[in-house]
């Protein structure tokens, strides 16, 4: 079946972190006088974002929400600099200085780029009639960032995990994005670079699963594709049958 939408994965499948994280990270450190090695910096990083809970929280709203996801990644960036034993170089209130200024910059356009073959892909799909949406284990800033980096005119909805309060792979927020469309599932892609929260999560929400696997890690799986590009030439084979 041709769908009616594709909803897309967000962060390491239409942009991705400029350099690295630990390099953000170890860059906005400097400005308050602490000095870390960027890769140890993504070492530790990647410990504490896997260690910490599913980035969702049901029954927020408002500035009660924003609070929450401000805490959650406090709390990641602080493990992120205890895992490196730089945390107590800020002092307390120079760490909360710092963190501010961090989760602000992640909400612009400086620490993201986009895949060379986002935009072209996106446009391909919209001229083809179909509607396009997103689905993304992020917070609220990320209604920003698309907007910083031009692409908040291609998508009709945005479902975050902390706002519907279930984070992939959790079927239920795929539904909630279902449902934001107004189609059921048959009707409906969704393509992401973890196999886990993207692949196995759609799949089992009764969506029509690609996973982005760009680094080439698994190449059994029949509904891998290693770029964006890979999603036309499937469109086009449902079009010839």
């Amino acid at each position: 079946m041709r769908p009616r939408v594709i909803f897309f994965d967000a962060v390491g499948t239409l942009f991705r972190v400029r350099g690295s994280v630990g390099q953000a990270y170890s860059q906005a450190a400097a400005a308050y006088g602490v000095s870390v090695d960027p890769q140890a910096l993504d070492r530790a990083f990647a410990q504490a974002f896997a260690s910490a809970p599913p980035p969702a929280c049901a029954g927020l709203l408002g500035s009660s929400l924003l609070a929450w996801e401000r805490a959650w990644w406090r709390q990641v960036v602080r493990q992120t600099f205890a895992g490196v034993g730089s945390l107590a170089a800020f002092g307390e209130e120079r760490f909360e200085a710092f963190f501010a200024r961090l989760f602000e910059y992640f909400a612009g356009a400086d620490p993201w780029e986009l895949y060379p073959e986002t935009l072209p892909v996106l446009q391909a799909l919209q001229g083809e009639g179909i509607r396009l949406g997103v689905i993304s284990n992020f917070d609220s800033r990320l209604p920003k960032v698309l907007q910083a980096l031009q692409l908040e005119g291609y998508f009709s909805s945005l479902t975050l995990s902390t706002q519907v309060g279930h984070a992939k792979p959790d079927p239920r927020i795929f539904q909630a994005a279902l449902e934001t469309q107004g189609i059921p599932p048959a009707a409906a892609w969704h393509i992401g670079d973890s196999y886990r929260e993207d692949y196995q999560g759609a799949k089992a929400a009764g969506l029509r699963a690609l996973w982005l696997d760009r680094e080439g890690k698994d190449s059994a799986c029949q509904e891998r594709i290693e770029n964006l590009w890979g999603s036309l030439p499937l469109l086009n084979a449902l079009e010839r049958n």
